[in-house]
């Protein structure tokens, strides 16, 4: 762990710099620039706002501020594990080159992420204000949330960008894999509510950590309710040991991705 430390001191304005003009690139040349960063959830927002309202006739309450809190979490997760899967082999003309931690193409895709999320959190924000949403010292919690759900993608993405490298269909499992992971976790609608059996709820919920974490960022910010204390320390040790047992694989083995890429 001190090479990790110290290798992410090292790297950090590298890793900035990165995830910058990664951000600058991805809007250059676009007539809505980073606007595109809010529109996106923002219409799967109402997508899913008119399905669920208009044409099942249900839905939960805020419910736009509901999906959209699902949207932005699960957004951040499933596309920097997606994008990790290549990651190291598209950086060849840098990983061939010049050694780079392979954690530091990782840390730079959570940034890109990270800062998406964010911006669009903002517009949660705003919506939050016009439902006049009630808030309180718990919303607080959204800091050891949004920790967990750091540590947690962090950990998933250094396993499957050091396997990536070496299984060409890992991509298309992790698409199918995450596709099914949207839908068991609650983005558009609430497990708690909607599934009545107490082990298949407990499954769903705290079995899944991202579901568990958007069960939770929506009760802290909209229901005024506790999270699940326990299950989230349980969660947190798991994303701990998860993320030591990735940096260890993709340090052990890193010298042979030149050999495979």
């Amino acid at each position: 762990m001190k090479r990790f430390i110290s290798d992410i001191k090292n790297y950090w304005n590298y890793t900035r710099y990165a995830a910058t003009s990664d951000l600058k690139s991805e809007v250059a040349g676009s007539f809505l620039s980073w606007l595109w960063w809010i529109l996106d959830p923002l219409l799967f927002m109402l997508v899913y706002s008119f399905v669920a309202i208009v044409v099942f006739g249900s839905g939960e309450p805020y419910f736009p501020v509901f999906v959209f809190i699902g949207l932005n979490t699960w957004n951040f997760f499933s596309r920097t594990v997606k994008a990790s899967v290549k990651l190291v082999s598209g950086k060849k003309s840098i990983v061939t080159k010049v050694y780079v931690p392979k954690h530091v193409f990782i840390l730079e895709k959570m940034g890109v992420y990270g800062f998406k999320m964010l911006v669009s959190f903002g517009l949660t924000v705003v919506l939050m204000i016009f439902y006049r949403v009630p808030v309180s010292f718990r919303v607080l919690w959204i800091i050891p949330l949004w920790t967990l759900l750091a540590i947690l993608t962090f950990a998933i993405s250094t396993i499957v960008a050091h396997f990536g490298v070496f299984v060409e269909d890992l991509l298309n499992i992790i698409t199918v894999v995450l596709q099914l992971g949207f839908y068991l976790s609650g983005i558009f609608y609430s497990i708690e509510k909607r599934v009545h059996h107490p082990l298949l709820q407990t499954l769903l919920v705290k079995c899944n950590p991202i579901s568990l974490i958007i069960t939770d960022t929506r009760n802290i910010l909209l229901y005024n309710s506790n999270p699940h204390y326990f299950a989230l320390l349980a969660w947190f040790i798991v994303g701990i040991a998860l993320s030591v047992l990735g940096i260890h694989i993709i340090y052990k083995y890193e010298n042979s991705y030149v050999k495979v890429i």
